[in-house]
């Protein structure tokens, strides 16, 4: 389909906990954004509660789109389209922002664009300055969340292959759990790399899980139970700061060479499918883990790739990269429905080609 002149982009995210707003203009500069976290609501239970994300959501959606489209001077008449994050995620959350952008576009007569949630973080690195020179496709994807652990290629817009992913539990996912056991509540990443900076990263020889197995896969359920074990030959009560930061170092280095390793794989796959490939992108929550981003600088370094990761305000869930994804899909056209349901599940690789009307 011919590439189309749009005008700026609305994008809403509302897939877990963060609710978030974006305008995006033509050309894909950041007009104006807000995040809501909503992390004080969750964290007495530690851990997300659905019924209490979708209704923070829902609370906070309509005036932070208000405040936001002020800051960015402009009315819902302006805009090209609205884009909404419409899976994978909390079906709760999904169906609040959903319905607030198909409200949107009914009332104003708006294109709409059924985001998949993965493939926003997928394109992030396209937006403007964040690659030097752009990021053409193809490229290799290591999604690493509290909720994806996957390598995908990235051949264009809707144009997706799992190259591999995690068998059990995603990294993220992985940190929090550890972060749990060394009571440092939720969400335990942020905090366990803090707690990990002043320990002994080879304290405790912890599992690497296939590391140096063929193709890309991921497996960290064993390690997460090697950490549990060590925590447990703790009377409770008496780990002290220092055992915690070394069990946190040790498990953070842990995590870290499986990325790489696997990552690695993954490249060698990506070179076989495009010889020309030589861009590995970084996204999700664990991609602000400075450890992690060093392992996989060296191992991309190594292999003749360049690793790129967004800044960190762009690797957690964001509006920002919801807007981008709507707005590549709009230069080629592609809308969706406003019946189109959003999906709790929704694998990066399945039905993400043109799905609506021109």
């Amino acid at each position: 389909m011919a590439r189309q002149t749009i005008r700026p982009v609305l994008g809403i995210e509302s897939s877990c906990d963060e609710t978030a707003t974006a305008v995006l203009d033509a050309d894909g500069r950041v007009l104006a954004e807000a995040v809501h976290s909503q992390e004080t609501d969750h964290a007495p239970f530690g851990g997300v509660v659905p019924e209490i994300a979708a209704r923070a959501h829902l609370a906070v959606l309509p005036e932070q789109i208000k405040q936001v489209m002020g800051r960015a001077g402009l009315e819902f008449g302006d805009l090209g389209g609205v884009a909404a994050s419409a899976g994978p995620g909390l079906i709760g959350g999904l169906i609040v922002g959903s319905q607030m952008a198909k409200g949107i576009a009914i009332a104003h007569r708006l294109p709409y664009v059924a985001v998949n949630h993965l493939e926003a973080h997928a394109l992030t690195a396209r937006l403007p300055g964040l690659v030097p020179h752009g990021a053409p496709f193809p490229y290799l994807l290591l999604l690493v969340s509290g909720g994806h652990c996957q390598c995908v290629a990235v051949e264009g817009v809707g144009q997706y292959v799992r190259l591999g992913g995690t068998i059990d539990d995603a990294a993220g996912e992985a940190f929090d759990k550890v972060g749990k056991l060394l009571g440092l509540g939720w969400p335990g990443g942020p905090a366990l790399e803090r707690l990990a900076a002043s320990g002994d990263p080879t304290r405790h020889a912890f599992p690497r899980p296939m590391l140096r197995r063929p193709g890309c896969d991921f497996s960290f359920s064993g390690l997460k139970t090697a950490v549990a074990r060590a925590v447990g030959k703790h009377p409770p009560g008496a780990l002290s700061v220092q055992d915690a930061a070394d069990i946190a170092a040790s498990f953070q280095i842990a995590v870290a060479e499986v990325l790489a390793d696997r990552a690695g794989h993954a490249m060698a796959m990506m070179r076989e499918r495009d010889p020309a490939t030589r861009l590995l992108i970084v996204a999700g929550g664990v991609a602000a883990n400075g450890t992690v981003r060093s392992a996989l600088t060296r191992e991309a370094d190594s292999r003749g790739f360049i690793m790129v990761a967004p800044p960190i305000r762009l690797c957690t869930d964001n509006a920002v990269m919801v807007a981008w994804a709507g707005l590549e899909r709009l230069r080629l056209g592609w809308t969706d429905d406003l019946d189109f349901a959003p999906r709790p599940r929704w694998p990066l690789d399945a039905d993400c080609m043109f799905r609506g009307p021109a």
